[in-house]
C-alpha cells in the first residue's frame, strides 16, 4: 500500500512572519496553553483573528509548539530554551534555529522545505519559483493541490527572507519579517537570488545544529562532508553554504571540540562527538 504523502500550502493564512510574532506567542503559550482556543487567541495576542491563526501555524511549524489536544498548545524543549534564555529575540540566533525547524517540515511547510532543499536554482522569479514548487509537488505523487495557495506560499516565503526597511519603513506596522536579516535570499530588480548568510551573522552554533538534525534524520553520527553541503535538509542546503564556506564552518566547530574531521587519504568525514542533542547545542549557545 503506497504511503500518502502529506503537504501543507498556506497555513499562515497569507501572513509572514512579523516582528514580535514568535516572541509574543512563546509568552503567551507559556502563560496559558489553550491561548488559542478562545477567538483563535486574537484578544490575548493583540491581532486579527487570521494573524491569531497564523501565529499558532508559525509556532508549529518551526518547532517552537506542539498542539497537545484539540484548542490546547505546549512548548516544545527548543520553544522553552528559547523562552527562558532570549524570550524577546533579541538574538538571531534563534530565527536560524526557526528556520532550519522549518524548512525540515516537509509537511507543514512544504514549500520552504522544498525551496530550499529540493529546488537547486539559485536564482529565479516569482513567476519561476511557483512553477520549480509545482514541478516538485507534482514529483512528490500530489497532483491535486490549490494553486492560489502555492501562489500564496511563493509570495509570503518570499516576503519573509528578502522583505528589507524602506525610508517610508512604519515602524508601528512591525511588516517586516526579522528573518530578512539572516541574509538566505536578495532581491534584485524582480529576480530573488539564494544567498549564504554572512559569517558575522550565522552562529557556527546554528550550523552544528543543523549538522546534528540532519545526522538524527540519517540515524547516522558521522557524515562526508559532500553530503553536509549538498544533500536535502543537509547544513549546506538548508542555510545555502557551498564548499568553501562550509569548510570555514566546520572547522570552527573542530576547533571548539564539537566534531572531528578527517581530510586525510581523501575520507573528507564528520564525526560528531559525544552524542550531543540539539537542546544541548542550544544551552551550550546560551551558557
Amino acid at each position: 500500500m503506497r504511503r500518502q504523502i502529506v503537504i501543507k500550502l498556506k497555513g499562515h493564512e497569507t501572513f509572514a512572519i512579523r516582528e514580535g510574532w514568535l516572541s509574543k506567542g512563546l509568552i503567551e503559550v507559556d502563560k496559558n496553553e489553550k491561548v488559542f482556543s478562545k477567538n483563535f487567541g486574537a484578544d490575548t495576542l493583540g491581532v486579527g483573528s487570521n494573524m491569531a491563526k497564523a501565529i499558532r501555524y508559525w509556532l508549529k511549524a518551526g518547532d517552537f509548539t506542539k498542539e497537545t489536544g484539540k484548542s490546547q498548545v505546549s512548548l516544545t524543549e527548543i520553544g522553552k530554551i528559547i523562552l527562558k534564555n532570549d524570550r524577546y529575540f533579541e538574538d538571531i540566533f534563534p530565527l536560524e534555529i526557526f528556520h532550519v525547524n522549518l524548512v525540515h517540515n516537509r509537511e507543514n511547510a512544504t514549500s520552504w522545505y522544498l525551496t530550499f532543499n529540493k529546488i537547486n536554482a539559485e536564482e529565479f522569479d516569482k513567476d519561476e519559483l511557483f512553477v520549480l514548487l509545482e514541478n516538485e509537488i507534482h514529483k512528490m505523487g500530489v497532483e491535486d493541490f490549490s494553486v492560489r495557495s502555492l501562489q500564496d506560499d511563493v509570495n509570503v516565503l518570499l516576503n519573509m527572507y528578502t522583505r528589507e526597511k524602506t525610508q517610508d519603513y512604519d515602524p508601528e506596522e512591525k511588516r517586516i519579517s526579522p528573518f530578512s536579516k539572516i541574509g538566505l535570499i536578495k532581491k534584485n530588480g524582480k529576480k530573488y537570488i539564494k544567498t549564504a548568510p554572512d559569517y558575522t551573522v550565522l552562529s557556527p552554533m546554528a550550523v552544528l545544529y543543523a549538522l546534528k538534525k540532519y545526522m538524527d534524520y540519517k540515524n547516522t553520527l558521522s557524515l562526508r562532508i559532500d553530503e553536509a553541503v549538498n544533500e536535502p535538509l543537509s547544513p549546506g542546503k538548508v542555510f545555502n553554504l557551498k564548499r568553501i564556506k562550509m569548510n570555514e564552518y566546520l572547522d570552527k566547530l573542530e576547533e571548539e571540540g564539537y566534531i572531528t574531521l578527517n581530510r586525510t587519504a581523501g575520507l573528507d568525514m564528520i564525526y560528531m562527538e559525544n552524542n550531543i542533542t540539539l537542546e544541548q547545542i542550544m544551552e551550550k549557545y546560551y551558557a
